[in-house]
């Protein structure tokens, strides 16, 4: 079939897709109550079906009373059974494919169960989705008419006696229909390479003469590879590699801080930015709109959601966890979901915020473990990007990577921040940096303003310069190259902090 009536065809049965999408965009609540039952009823026969007695749970009451929220240690033991070969566990058909999880905050690894029905009708279905509101708001879109330039995760799948285990990307890549297959680049032997700088080299040498349109992938490692491009075609712009190239679908971590940069390597043309919100566990969100930051929450893709106030997080007994019909607008929630891969009321980790009830729009705020708050000043990832965007747009700086963790108390020593922080071109006078990026902070976070008040109980940051390719380097020590790896921004210990200083000297 010739490509411009492929594309033809293709826009069509995505349009077709929006009426759904619609659907449980009218009537969310209703949609979210009939998927729980049916996740209950698939997994009545199951170990943890038959231990609960799913077959009596008649409403959400008798499921949240039945069973405990639960963290990735809770159900360790279950999943390392499952990867041993044993099945009907948690989930009734088969499961021997695991996303290794790619956090960097944590050396010991997760495995993530990943079944059929997790693949088909949540990240291969919003796979398809992203195209079906991406050409609903694009009329004239062609991405179809060209390929897709996907960056996955580094990692092979590996085989563990009866079972798989790798990146979330490699499972997808590697299971993906001939179709999906055929409009991606680079190759499946390319995008499933181990080491990243053999792979980054065979991405580009395998990509330059294809007709992009589109690319897929993590913000700051996408970054990378368009700079590596222009370094080996000489070129000064994105567009005279790939002039056909209209939208990056970009998620995994927050695109303040690379949207300028991405914006100058494809000056002269407009290039349109869409978000997503994946993870191992499933997907999440889409931004909807051409020039929104809000995703909209997909309630169809096999998961139920519950949530838990970050002010009641820490609250052992009576602990409050509410459905998606009792939330409200702008309060900080931990997501607890239940999905069609095994997960019974799984705290994943992250952090969000409605921005819009009707339909359900999010804003991911941060990770329930990766912020600071050992003063009493909440300092989330939100906070974080947006006053270290702002400081650097205000002094005209380029902001390439950064962490920030706690200074703590001493003997006649307040308690403050240390960020270190890698500039594309470092700034004249550190202190403007740090007094600037201090009075953002402030305006972002109340609760950091309270405990900086004439210094009672916190100090101005302490900034420390990165060396060139610091960050790189100490992701490249952890053998965490590419793919969904991210560096830690926040964290409530000085252990990431001691290890780059001391690469930094």
């Amino acid at each position: 079939m010739p490509i411009p009536l492929f594309n033809s065809v293709a826009s069509w049965f995505l349009k077709k897709r929006i009426h759904q999408i619609e659907l449980f965009m009218k009537y969310p609540n209703e949609v979210q109550q009939e998927l729980l039952y049916r996740l209950i009823n698939s997994a009545s026969k199951t170990e943890v079906g038959l231990k609960n007695d799913f077959s009596s749970i008649k409403n959400y009451e008798d499921f949240k009373n039945r069973l405990p929220i639960v963290s990735y240690e809770d159900i360790y033991e279950q999943i390392e059974r499952c990867r041993m070969g044993e099945q009907n566990i948690f989930w009734p058909t088969t499961i021997k494919w695991f996303a290794k999880s790619s956090g960097t905050s944590n050396a010991k690894s997760k495995f993530i169960p990943i079944s059929s029905e997790s693949l088909e009708d949540c990240h291969y279905k919003a796979g398809k989705d992203l195209l079906s509101i991406y050409y609903n708001n694009n009329e004239n879109a062609q991405i179809l008419a060209g390929k897709c330039l996907r960056l996955g995760g580094s990692n092979e799948l590996y085989q563990n006696t009866n079972s798989y285990f790798g990146d979330l990307s490699a499972i997808i890549i590697d299971n993906l229909p001939f179709w999906a297959e055929l409009g991606s680049t680079p190759s499946y032997k390319v995008s499933l390479m181990p080491e990243w700088e053999a792979k980054m080299e065979a991405i580009i040498d395998e990509t330059l003469d294809e007709k992009v349109t589109s690319l897929a992938g993590v913000p700051s490692w996408m970054l990378v590879l368009l700079e590596n491009v222009l370094r080996k075609t000489k070129k000064t712009s994105i567009n005279e590699v790939w002039p056909f190239v209209e939208v990056y679908f970009h998620g995994g971590v927050s695109f303040h801080p690379y949207r300028e940069q991405f914006e100058k390597l494809f000056a002269g043309s407009k290039l349109n930015f869409f978000e997503t919100y994946n993870a191992s566990e499933g997907f999440f969100g889409i931004q909807d709109s051409n020039y929104s930051n809000e995703l909209l929450l997909m309630l169809d893709y096999g998961i139920f959601y519950e949530f838990i106030p970050m002010d009641k997080i820490n609250c052992e007994e009576n602990q409050v966890i509410i459905p998606l019909c009792e939330v409200e607008l702008n309060k900080n929630y931990a997501m607890v979901i239940t999905t069609n891969a095994g997960l019974w009321r799984y705290k994943i980790g992250d952090t969000i915020k409605f921005t819009c009830l009707n339909p359900y729009r999010i804003q991911i705020t941060g990770r329930t473990k990766v912020h600071i708050n050992v003063f009493g000043e909440e300092l989330m990832i939100e906070n974080a990007e947006v006053a270290m965007s702002k400081t650097a747009n205000e002094l005209g700086l380029e902001i390439i990577d950064y962490t920030a963790g706690p200074i703590f108390m001493g003997h006649n020593k307040k308690g403050g921040h240390e960020w270190i922080v890698e500039f594309r071109k470092n700034p004249k006078k550190i202190d403007d940096f740090e007094l600037l990026l201090d009075k953002n902070l402030k305006n972002v976070n109340s609760d950091y303003e309270a405990k900086r008040y004439k210094d009672i109980t916190l100090s101005v940051p302490k900034i420390t310069i990165a060396k060139k390719d610091l960050f790189y380097n100490w992701m490249a020590s952890k053998n965490k190259l590419g793919g969904q790896n991210k560096v830690p921004r926040l964290s409530n210990s000085r252990e990431i902090l001691k290890e780059l200083l001391k690469m930094n000297t």
